[in-house]
């Protein structure tokens, strides 16, 4: 599926930019949050820094390389990209294959690599999904022929991801999902008949686990356990609190010293609020909105439906991902493990997010 205008222009710099500026942000920011707990762990308070750049490194050149490689090139492959993200993902939960990490089967690997499957069928979907939805667009306002399919498909893989579980993931999966079915030309009344069935299989993962029951329970009234299951939002809360306006400075966080746990991971955000306060917590959340500003430029100058879908994919995952860590982080919903992207400490999620970026900058190459 090649686009009918052909001759390509210059990238979108201003994507580009906030990109590489929201990454910069990340790795110093992972260097603070992370040093005391690397010096106490591998004697190292670069440990975890050296690393991030490696990742980032790694995914810049990734990001550079695939930037370059034409969007609809994707379609001709996204099926075996989709299948073996697959077999990656069913294999996590093979005893002996599949690595525990937080009480989560989540990663392969041996020894100090590892990769977590999760993150790439999330891509792979946003391929697949929008090469099915172009296939079939004179159908998708259809229950059974053009609705019912890609959903069904969707939340097959989404109960595979739970099986890990990461509910996490499988949120922001499901929910990139529901957005491309949707911009595809769903009708509303399809997701609304849906919506009752959603509810009822939500609360039964809730109650089907306990441990989703306590970070409920911990939400609602963390002081309820405050050493328990209310740990981490209150110690999260506990560094938002002192930051005030401008923060009390770089480097200078207390709940960083194993106060809070995860504080390069799933809740670098409150370490960013602690030590740069509103004013530098805001300007990372600027720089979200303008990454989303330009994807959805990317995506209404995008010259088919292919490259649209693409970029919405891509462009939604990363933003509903953004907003469910900053939610978890300031108390608006419950914890659920998830990465903030681009500045979470990580391997297999920041390389694939910039892959990701990656497509969608070779999108607005084609911009009409």
């Amino acid at each position: 599926m090649q686009p009918k205008m052909k001759s390509q222009h210059t990238p979108d710099y201003i994507l580009i930019f906030v990109i590489i500026a929201i990454l910069l942000v990340g790795t110093i920011m992972v260097y603070s949050a992370s040093s005391i707990w690397a010096e106490y762990k591998f004697n190292d308070s670069f440990y975890f820094l050296k690393r991030q750049i490696l990742f980032a490194g790694v995914g810049m050149i990734a990001m550079m390389i695939v930037s370059n490689i034409p969007y609809f090139q994707w379609i001709k492959y996204r099926k075996w990209i989709f299948i073996g993200s697959l077999i990656l993902l069913v294999a996590v939960l093979i005893p002996g294959i599949g690595m525990v990490r937080g009480g989560a089967r989540s990663w392969i690997g041996v020894g100090a690599f590892s990769i977590q499957p999760a993150e790439f069928i999330k891509l792979a979907m946003i391929m697949f999904l929008s090469g099915f939805l172009v296939n079939h667009q004179d159908k998708i306002t259809e229950f059974k022929k053009g609705f019912l399919p890609p959903l069904a498909i969707s939340v097959i893989v989404f109960l595979i991801i739970m099986l890990q579980p990461d509910l996490g993931t499988g949120m922001v999966f499901l929910l990139t999902c529901f957005l491309l079915i949707f911009v595809a030309g769903a009708k509303i009344m399809h997701f609304v008949f849906l919506a009752g069935f959603g509810v009822i299989g939500f609360l039964l993962l809730i109650i089907s686990a306990p441990y989703r029951i306590n970070r409920i329970t911990a939400f609602l009234d963390p002081w309820q356990d405050p050493l328990g299951t209310g740990f981490q939002i209150i110690q999260s809360l506990y560094a938002i609190g002192p930051g005030g306006l401008l923060g009390v400075g770089f480097g200078n966080s207390l709940q960083k010293y194993f106060y809070l746990p995860e504080p390069h991971n799933d809740f670098i955000f409150a370490i960013i609020a602690e030590e740069l306060g509103f004013i530098g917590a805001s300007f990372v959340i600027v720089l979200f909105f303008l990454f989303v500003w330009r994807g959805i430029l990317t995506a209404i100058h995008a010259p088919d439906l292919f490259a649209r879908l693409l970029a919405v994919g891509i462009v939604g995952m990363i933003a509903i991902q953004v907003m469910i860590n900053i939610s978890v982080v300031i108390g608006l919903i419950p914890v659920t493990g998830i990465t903030l992207p681009f500045l979470s400490y990580g391997g297999s999620s920041l390389t694939l997010t910039l892959c990701s970026v990656g497509i969608l900058i070779n999108i607005s190459k084609y911009r009409q």
